[in-house]
């Protein structure tokens, strides 16, 4: 196998997909997978004409994953933007897909990125986000995971765990990115709780519901996000948010402590709250001190520091917030945050500029620009 050669033709064959139209995501896609085809098939077939057999498989794996995701989309409108209450009658296909993305042969990481990307529908760029990776560490993550996977029959359904992260990264896109995945992640969910008797699948299902109760107050009329101390809790879904404490109580009482079931306790603290004043901060931070012995999560971490600001103050918090690597994402935010209930009003505006930067989507970014913009009108009064 020449590589020097495969490499030599991935630009012209990128070139020649986007000029038939692809765009250059999913010609990138198809190209790899063209690529990791020629490596399995030249060996013992080579072609006379290397770049003409590359254009040929890699146009062909365009046009299978333009249908694929044109199926996936149309299985997406079929269902409700709220989720029925109740657990489903049985599994589907989308849910044996799942598992069997989740290989044997794969790390938990690789299978979760693998499943995003083929299954999911997200983008190299959403799943980095997620882990908190550069692109291109991501999008090398998982194309290794393709290669383990071309030579293996996909008849090996992978564990429950690595499931269930699949589709809590699924529902976090579907709820705070750019594409509406929450309620075919809470669907999937609710059949995979049906299914399997687990308290980690329970506690990933109150959790969904308990933040989905919430979705319609998260947003202003103009597409502006609220903040949760601001929402309109009277446009919170009260069934949503008794269902997900039934279903986190009976979890809890099973003695078997996840982190799916810690983030729960959270979620229904708030929701529990009838006004932001009134929300129980301490019992909070006892539950991320949990989280944080579960996980080790430095995202758990800040989450933490902002519950600390608020049960003991923002020096407290900003004590806690010092101790975290100021490079992780919303760590400009969360420090704005808190130097603005501490009075620094300067620091604050200086940082929710910085937090808006550093933004990961328009609405997140349009919303931090307004809060550096109030502070500095503030101080301009």
């Amino acid at each position: 196998m020449d590589e020097a050669l495969l490499r030599s033709l991935t630009p012209s064959v990128l070139a020649v997909l986007v000029r038939r139209g692809a765009d250059f995501a999913a010609a990138e896609d198809a190209v790899q997978e063209a690529l990791l085809e020629a490596v399995r098939v030249w060996p013992a077939d080579p072609p006379r004409d290397a770049k003409g057999w590359l254009i040929t498989v890699a146009w062909r794996k365009f046009l299978d994953a333009l249908r694929a995701d044109a199926a996936r989309r149309r299985r997406e409108d079929l269902v409700d933007e709220e989720p029925a209450p109740g657990p489903a009658s049985a599994e589907d296909d989308t849910l044996r897909l799942y598992f069997l993305c989740a290989h044997p042969s794969l790390t938990p990481s690789s299978a979760v990125a693998l499943t995003l990307r083929a299954v999911g529908g997200l983008t190299t760029r959403q799943i980095a986000q997620a882990y908190l990776v550069p692109e291109a560490t991501m999008a090398q993550r998982i194309s290794r995971a393709k290669r383990t996977v071309s030579d293996v029959r996909l008849d090996r359904p992978g564990d429950v765990a690595t499931v269930l992260r699949v589709l809590y990264l699924v529902f976090n896109e579907g709820y705070s990115g750019d594409v509406d995945l929450a309620a075919e992640a809470i669907r999937l969910t609710r059949q995979l709780a049906a299914a399997v008797d687990h308290p980690e699948v329970a506690g990933l299902l109150a959790l969904m519901l308990l933040h989905h109760a919430r979705r319609a107050a998260r947003t202003a009329p103009d597409g502006s996000l609220v903040p949760l101390a601001e929402q309109d809790r009277s446009r919170w879904d009260t069934r949503l948010i008794a269902e997900g404490v039934v279903i986190l109580q009976a979890a809890l009482a099973r003695d078997r402590l996840g982190e799916f079931q810690a983030q729960a306790a959270i979620a229904a603290l708030h929701a529990d709250a009838p006004t932001a004043e009134e929300t129980d901060c301490v019992q909070i931070v006892e539950w991320y001190d949990e989280l944080t012995r579960l996980t080790d999560s430095p995202v758990v971490r800040l989450n933490r520091a902002v519950a600390v600001g608020e049960a003991d103050g923002p020096r407290a918090g900003l004590t806690a917030l010092a101790e975290l690597d100021a490079s992780l994402p919303r760590h400009a935010a969360v420090a704005a945050y808190l130097h603005e209930r501490d009075g620094d009003l300067a620091t604050a505006a200086r940082l929710y500029a910085e937090a808006a930067h550093k933004a990961p989507n328009l609405a997140e970014r349009d919303h931090l620009t307004r809060q550096a913009a109030r502070l500095n009108a503030r101080r301009c009064r």
